[in-house]
């Protein structure tokens, strides 16, 4: 199997490149919808957040390292706006779960946007308060904020699962879709119910 090309991870960025970092529970489900986008130039699956140099996968999945599993996306700033790539973000994510994503249980699968400076600090602040204020979930937001460390990229087989395993691959998103679809289906019940309540309070007073 060919190495995956960690070049662009290493090169220094250029006048219009910028970088995200995202975790939001396993890599593998991670890296198909930004990689597949315009604009985007390299999307890279890792670890960052932890204490330990050079961790593996199996040292962060038994949670011994502090890592979260990430992804880091390369992209081109005259495409896409650091808030964009937030806002797709979020579609991906549970970001009322903080102890995981999905069937996916840990600290190392928790939901984290690593910022990199204070202006991708205040999108991100602004982007979360903006989500919570609209009331989408009946659960508080809890994805944490946090400044960007050392990202360390996975082994190979990790990089670009969705292209190496394509039928595993589509069971999972399949299943997290499904996962997110039956969330969004309670949430809107449960406005719903709010609304009830509220407007029959209303009526006996």
């Amino acid at each position: 199997m060919d190495s995956f090309d960690l070049s662009k991870h290493y090169d220094d960025d250029g006048p219009h490149q910028a970088r995200a970092i995202f975790a939001g529970g396993c890599f593998w489900c991670m890296v198909e919808p930004f990689e597949t986008k315009p604009g985007i130039i390299a999307v890279t699956s890792g670890y960052t957040g932890g204490h330990m140099d050079n961790p593996t996968y199996e040292q962060v999945v038994g949670g011994y390292t502090g890592h979260v599993e990430a992804v880091e996306i390369i992209f081109d700033t005259t495409i896409w706006s650091y808030a964009e790539l937030v806002e797709l973000y979020w579609q991906l994510t549970d970001p009322t779960d903080e102890f995981g994503q999905m069937a996916d249980r840990g600290s190392n699968y928790r939901p984290v946007i690593f910022v990199a400076n204070e202006e991708q600090r205040q999108i991100a602040e602004r982007s979360k308060q903006n989500l919570a204020a609209f009331g989408k979930y009946k659960r508080p937001i809890v994805t944490a904020i946090e400044p960007t460390s050392v990202f360390w990229p996975a082994e190979n087989f990790h990089q670009q699962f969705y292209q190496k395993n394509p039928r595993r691959y589509k069971k999972l998103k399949s299943a997290r879709k499904q996962f997110l679809a039956f969330q969004h289906i309670q949430t809107k019940w449960w406005r719903g119910l709010k609304r009830f309540q509220k407007k029959s309070n209303n009526d006996i007073q």
